[in-house]
């Protein structure tokens, strides 16, 4: 089995024999096995310990464990303890995603710190089908059908080739000592509700069913391989960024043959799924500023462009105060205030970045916000109102531009749409005498 390992290490080139190789050490049975086969293929290891704090007095056995098993071999252990509840709280997320994220952020963590080439995880084959069967049941598109890859950035998985069966006999021929995670008997999550009672099952209709699924995902590798060079040409085509912002262009993404997968494949990466992606399209063939969220992200559907961009803070977040003795702010975007006395040689300012106005017909805070709903105004140089959706049609601005405007507003009045126009109501007149110049940077 060693000769095996070796030899997909090699084809794969997964390490090198010079430089440090971080295990993942569980104390499981896969990543006892993982360590004991990199030391004895000679590879400089050193170990690191996830404490997760989630099976009490077990947790604490596993990293006991893990400790004597280092020291007897003579290996560097890195230890973590997480708050994992707490932090799958915050962020809204499962104890699986919480515990992943928290994982493999430390992992690249300790790659910079030890200056280590590769993170080695213990996954084999079964946690390949495993996740294939996952991927079938969330929904993650072609890809999603390609299984684990044996490299993933810095992460390297040297035991993709063989499967638990392999490592049981592993472990029985060496006579290697490791502990058992007692959650893996329970059904609580997917994946052990997968392995436990989902590919049992299916092995009575085909007795050869894990061979099947993985004869099935060197297939979709190939399939997926030339599926992804052309999705890329039509990328390369339809797709820009711009300050932050993804732009899809329409009329480019609508000639394609398949333009819903192809959207898939672009918005995937930002959270959206297949569903959403049909209902992005369905808005894009019919009305334009329609919006869309994912976790992290918002897509919002224009006259010609889809744009992506990351979610801005909550509207009552979005407000911030500014008062009198301010002469700059830096956040949400760069303001510089300054207050003097008008003079007979005043020089007006034209420049849409820069008002001049009225210090005495203004009150203080000041507040910045973005614009809502039926917002009005009296543009500069006008008598009549006008509504803020009126003025940013008239000024062809697209939905993603009316997303991005700033307000400064006099309690309900606004002073400023800032960078396009002010408010005539604060316009200097011959009874001004004291000026307050505010400039966009």
């Amino acid at each position: 089995m060693l000769q095996k390992i070796a030899a997909f290490i090699d084809k794969n080139n997964l390490l090198q024999r010079s430089g440090t190789v971080i295990v993942a050490l569980s104390g499981g049975a896969d990543s006892v096995s993982l360590l004991d086969i990199l030391i004895k293929l000679q590879y400089k290891c050193v170990a690191a310990h996830c404490n997760f704090q989630l099976r009490a007095e077990e947790s604490q056995r596993d990293e006991q464990f893990v400790r004597q098993l280092c020291s007897r071999k003579d290996i560097t252990l890195f230890v973590k303890k997480f708050e994992t509840e707490q932090f799958s709280r915050a962020k809204n997320i499962s104890i699986e995603m919480a515990a992943r994220e928290l994982r493999y952020r430390w992992f690249e963590q300790l790659l910079v710190q030890t200056n280590a080439q590769a993170i080695a995880v213990a996954h084999h084959n079964d946690d390949n089908i495993e996740t294939f069967l996952l991927n079938i049941i969330r929904g993650t598109g072609l890809k999603g059908l390609c299984g684990i890859s044996a490299r993933n950035g810095n992460v390297v998985r040297p035991l993709l080739n063989i499967s638990r069966t392999d490592i049981e006999n592993y472990v029985k021929v060496n006579r290697l000592d490791f502990v058992t995670d007692s959650t893996n008997f329970e059904n609580n999550f997917k994946r052990n509700k997968i392995r436990n009672e989902v590919l049992p099952l299916m092995q009575t209709l085909n007795p050869s069913v894990r061979n099947t699924i993985l004869e099935e995902i060197n297939i979709f590798k190939g399939i997926y391989k030339t599926y992804e060079n052309a999705v890329e040409n039509i990328k390369n085509q339809t797709v820009e960024i711009e300050n932050n912002t993804v732009k899809i262009h329409i009329d480019k993404l609508l000639e394609q043959k398949n333009p819903t997968d192809i959207l898939f494949e672009i918005v995937k990466n930002y959270g959206f799924n297949f569903t959403q992606t049909e209902n992005i399209i369905a808005a894009v063939s019919s009305t334009s500023g329609k919006t869309f969220y994912s976790e992290k992200h918002k897509l919002i559907t224009d006259r010609k462009f889809i744009f992506i961009k990351e979610k801005e803070l909550n509207k009552d977040e979005n407000k911030y105060l500014i008062h009198s003795d301010c002469e700059e702010i830096i956040n949400p975007i760069y303001l510089k205030f300054k207050k003097y006395i008008k003079e007979n040689d005043f020089i007006v300012i034209k420049n849409k970045n820069t008002i001049q106005i009225d210090y005495d017909k203004i009150t203080f805070p000041l507040e910045l916000r973005k614009w809502k709903t039926g917002d009005c105004f009296y543009p500069f140089g006008m008598k009549t109102r006008q509504k803020l959706s009126d003025f940013f049609i008239n000024n062809k601005l697209s939905v993603l531009d009316k997303n991005d405007v700033w307000l400064l507003v006099c309690g309900e009045k606004i002073v400023w749409i800032v960078g396009l126009r002010a408010d005539n109501r604060f316009r200097i007149d011959k009874k001004t005498q004291k000026i307050l110049e505010i400039s966009l940077l």
